[in-house]
């Protein structure tokens, strides 16, 4: 009983360590990837051959 509680329990701060870290709007590491891809679109966009 006391393994399946801690495995819970582990499990529980995993999802909110993700939550926080990468999911997080606007602030998150997933946010942060997109904005430099938009960035790094836009300046291959503007190049002129």
């Amino acid at each position: 009983m006391k393994n399946i509680l801690m495995t819970v329990m582990l499990l529980v701060v995993v999802v909110l360590l993700f939550n926080n870290i990468i999911a997080r709007e606007g602030t998150g590491t997933k946010a942060q990837i997109q904005s430099q891809g938009d960035a790094a679109n836009v300046r291959i966009g503007n190049i002129n051959p």
